[in-house]
C-alpha cells in the first residue's frame, strides 16, 4: 500500500547524516520548499553569520511552519523547535551509523576545501573538528533527547538507516 504523500515533513539526524540531501531530493521530487534550520538560527552576510535573536528566530520558523507546505532539516530539537515536529505530517529521523558520519564529514571538509562543494559557512579547520564534536553530542544526547522529547508522535515517526528504507516509503 502507498504512503499518503506528506506536505510537511520535518528532517532530524546529525552532522554527516544527509539532512541536506534529502530534503533537496524530496523538495524536488515532491515540489515542496525546503528550509535549513541553522538558516533559521544564522542571518547568513558575507561579513559573517549573525546568530538572529530567540524571539526573531521563533518568529521566523512560525511563518514556515505556517505555510500550507515545507520541508524542514536540521540537527535541532531543542523546546524552540517543537512546533515543527507537531506540524509535521512526516518526521524523518535519519539514524544514519556513527562511521558513516564520521566519514561524511571527512569527505564534505575536503570537497569545500577543493571548492567542489558549497556550505552556507565558512569552512574552517575549527569548524571541521566541532562537527566531529557535535557527532559524538548528538549521538550521546541529542538523540536520547529526541526520543524522550517527541517520541510521542511515533505515528507519524519514520527511522531512517540507509536510503532503502526511504526509498520504500515514497514508492511502495
Amino acid at each position: 500500500m502507498k504512503n499518503k504523500i506528506p506536505n510537511r515533513i520535518h528532517i532530524i539526524g546529525s552532522v554527516g547524516s544527509g539532512k541536506t540531501t534529502l530534503a533537496k531530493e524530496l523538495s524536488s521530487k515532491l515540489n515542496l520548499p525546503f528550509y535549513e534550520l541553522d538558516n533559521v538560527v544564522w542571518k547568513r552576510q558575507e561579513s559573517g553569520d549573525i546568530r538572529r535573536a530567540d524571539e526573531d528566530r521563533d518568529e521566523y520558523l512560525n511563518s514556515i511552519i505556517h505555510s500550507e507546505t515545507w520541508i524542514i532539516e536540521g540537527v535541532h530539537n531543542e523546546d524552540w523547535v517543537a512546533n515543527s515536529f507537531h506540524n509535521a505530517d512526516l518526521i524523518i529521523f535519519l539514524d544514519i551509523k556513527y562511521p558513516i558520519r564520521t566519514y561524511r564529514i571527512i569527505k564534505r571538509f575536503v570537497l569545500q576545501q577543493l571548492g567542489f562543494e558549497k556550505s552556507n559557512y565558512k569552512p574552517t579547520i575549527e569548524i571541521f573538528f566541532k562537527m566531529f564534536k557535535w557527532n559524538r553530542h548528538f549521538e550521546e544526547v541529542g538523540k536520547p533527547n529526541f526520543y524522550n522529547k517527541f517520541g510521542i508522535y511515533s505515528e507519524k515517526l519514520l527511522v531512517v538507516t540507509n536510503k532503502r528504507s526511504i526509498e520504500s516509503y515514497f514508492n511502495g
